[in-house]
C-alpha cells in the first residue's frame, strides 16, 4: 500500500461508516466519508481517492445513479457495500461499472482482502504479461498456459476465457460482460454455453474440477478468478 492509496466511503449509515473507518484505518488506510451521494460526487472529485466504497441505499439519490455519475470520469475502484441482494440489483451495478459488490453484514477481512485486489488491479499488476496463480501460469504474449509446468491444451476461445477472468483477479464478471467480451454481442443471452466453457477449463486447469479455487461461481451473477 501506498499513502495514495485513501478511501472515500459514501454511506448514510452511522455505525457502518464508523465499521469501516475503525477497519480501514487499522490496515493503512487514510479514510474520508459522505453521507449522501452528492457530498460523495464532491468529495471524490476533490480528494481523487484510490478506491470507493458506495452504498445503495443514500438518502438523496440511488446509489446506482451516483456510480453512473462516478464513472463518466472516475476510473479507479468502486466497491458497492449494500443490503441489497437481489441478483438484478447485483448485476446491474456490475454491469455499469463497480468493481466488485459485497452485501451486508460483511465479513471485514473479506472486505480487505477485496480491497486489496482491486487497488493492486489499478495499480497495473495484471498488465504483466505473466500471470501466476500457484501452479498455474498464464502467459499472455504466447497465448499459452502451464499447470505444474507442463502446457495446458486450450483451444483459442478457452484461452481467451482465462485470460479474460485472470486479468480482473478477484473482480465478479457478469455472464453478459463475459459472453460480449469473448463471443460478442449476439451471444449476450446464452448463459448455457458459457457454463460450457467454464465447465471445460475447470477440468483443465483446477486441482479438483467439483471444488474450484480459480473459477468461482457467483450465483446467478457471472465468475470471480481467485479470490
Amino acid at each position: 500500500m501506498t499513502v495514495s492509496d485513501a478511501i472515500l466511503i459514501i454511506d448514510d449509515e452511522v455505525q457502518i461508516r464508523r465499521l469501516l473507518e475503525i477497519t480501514l484505518s487499522a490496515g493503512g488506510y487514510k479514510i474520508s466519508e459522505a453521507s449522501t451521494g452528492k457530498e460523495g460526487l464532491a468529495l471524490a472529485a476533490t480528494r481523487q481517492p484510490a478506491l470507493i466504497i458506495l452504498d445503495l441505499g443514500l438518502p438523496d439519490t440511488d446509489g446506482l445513479e451516483i456510480l453512473r455519475k462516478l464513472r463518466e470520469w472516475y476510473e479507479k475502484p468502486i466497491i458497492i457495500l449494500s443490503v441489497r441482494k437481489l441478483e438484478d440489483d447485483i448485476i446491474k451495478a456490475l454491469d455499469i461499472g463497480a468493481n466488485d459488490y459485497l452485501t451486508k453484514p460483511f465479513r471485514t477481512g473479506e472486505l480487505l482482502a477485496r480491497i486489496r485486489v482491486a487497488i493492486r488491479q489499478s495499480h497495473g499488476v495484471t498488465d504483466n504479461p505473466n500471470l501466476e496463480f500457484g501452479s498455474l501460469s498464464i502467459d499472455l504474449s504466447n497465448h499459452t498456459a502451464r499447470k505444474n509446468n507442463v502446457i495446458i491444451k486450450l483451444t483459442a476461445t478457452e484461452f481467451s476465457l482465462l485470460a479474460l477472468l485472470a486479468r480482473n483477479e478477484g473482480r465478479v464478471l457478469t455472464h453478459q460482460y463475459i459472453l460480449k467480451e469473448i463471443w460478442g454481442m449476439g451471444y449476450i443471452e446464452q448463459t448455457q454455453y458459457l457454463r460450457v466453457f467454464i465447465a471445460q477449463l475447470r477440468k483443465k486447469v483446477e486441482d479438483e474440477p467439483a471444488k474450484p479455487t480459480l473459477l468461482k461461481t457467483e450465483s446467478g451473477v457471472g465468475y470471480r478468478f481467485g479470490s
